[in-house]
């Protein structure tokens, strides 16, 4: 069974966030045994960032920027869809506290919305979603 990484690797909807994690090491992390969980935006999320340009987060200066975002879209254990509840709170890899809301079946993060869901890997579990958590 493949990594979670890999799974996000060989996505090309994820390709922005692969480039991220391997641009921030934190794909070191993410290759341990786990459990993680990922909630990784979309390609068109990253498009949406207010503060810079994605291209920019890579220029000097700005890759611990990247870092401190990315990390706070990783679990450190592994959630499934159905064990999200409304106003759960969940910590991030960086400390960051996140706010689950399930309304109407949806499950939203931080305001991001889960479009796929429970993609398992060896050791952990990937979501995607629609906006960058900032």
């Amino acid at each position: 069974m493949p990594t979670i990484l890999q799974i996000a690797n060989t996505d090309r909807n994820l390709s922005k966030m692969a480039r991220g994690l391997k641009e921030t090491k934190l794909e070191d992390i993410l290759n341990e045994s786990g459990p993680f969980t990922i909630f990784a935006p979309v390609n068109l999320a990253f498009s949406g960032l207010e503060t810079m340009p994605f291209e920019d987060f890579f220029k000097t200066g700005n890759i611990e920027k990247l870092l401190h975002i990315l990390s706070s879209h990783i679990l450190k254990e592994k959630k499934m869809v159905k064990n999200f509840l409304n106003g759960q709170r969940l910590k991030a890899l960086n400390g960051k506290e996140l706010t689950v809301v399930v309304n109407n079946g949806e499950v939203h993060i931080n305001g991001a919305k889960i479009l796929s869901r429970d993609r398992q890997g060896s050791n952990g579990v990937l979501h995607s979603i629609d906006i960058v958590n900032l």
